[in-house]
């Protein structure tokens, strides 16, 4: 597959649809129930209740750009707990494969598994794969409905979230490129801004 220019991203990314309708700051933040890597069910308003919850959606644990994203959140662990919030990560890998994920990058913090794109559609982040991308995961033997156990093509743009007690979306970032993310210290400067308010 040849390099892709900005534009063609950009294009990319608004045939989606998902700069028109995904969760912005302001939304209540849709709540869902996920199971976590052991098979867990986690509901998002039980946590955001707690304190700030911090939703970081990513595509998969096959994604490099995703692993080195939580991989940084990893390093940031203590500093949520000092802020009193809680990550979760989000994709729809199975169980079983979020599992691996978090094994493989050492990870402390939840990751939960949106298989069914719940969530995914929920936040309006959710898109069906164009079939030249389609063609080349399949070239490259990255076989996105089995990995997430669904038989769709489809995966979430990556995106961050910060939501309130109330369930209100307080912070967002949505990547139209996915190899770019929000990064930690920007969103927990975000939390800091929130408890100031509080």
């Amino acid at each position: 597959m040849s390099a892709v220019t900005p534009t063609e991203a950009d294009d990319v990314f608004d045939a989606t649809g998902i700069a028109a309708r995904a969760r912005r700051v302001g939304d209540p933040a849709p709540d869902v129930t996920l199971p976590d890597a052991m098979g867990q069910r986690v509901r998002l308003s039980d946590v955001w209740r707690r304190g700030p919850l911090v939703i970081v959606f990513y595509r998969g644990g096959w994604c490099s750009y995703c692993n080195l994203q939580l991989r940084a959140w990893q390093l940031k662990v203590a500093e949520l707990e000092r802020l009193g919030a809680t990550l979760l990560a989000i994709s729809p890998q199975t169980p079983e494969n979020s599992s691996d994920t978090a094994q493989k990058n050492a990870l402390e913090f939840t990751v939960l598994s949106d298989c069914e794109l719940e969530a995914a559609n929920g936040f309006g982040l959710a898109y069906t794969l164009h079939p030249d991308v389609v063609d080349y995961y399949g070239s490259v033997g990255t076989d996105i409905p089995v990995l997430n156990g669904n038989g769709q093509w489809v995966l979430p743009v990556p995106a961050t979230y910060v939501i309130d007690n109330t369930g209100a979306i307080r912070f967002s970032l949505i990547e139209e490129d996915a190899r770019m993310r929000a990064e930690p210290l920007e969103v927990l400067a975000a939390i800091e801004a929130l408890r100031m308010q509080v």
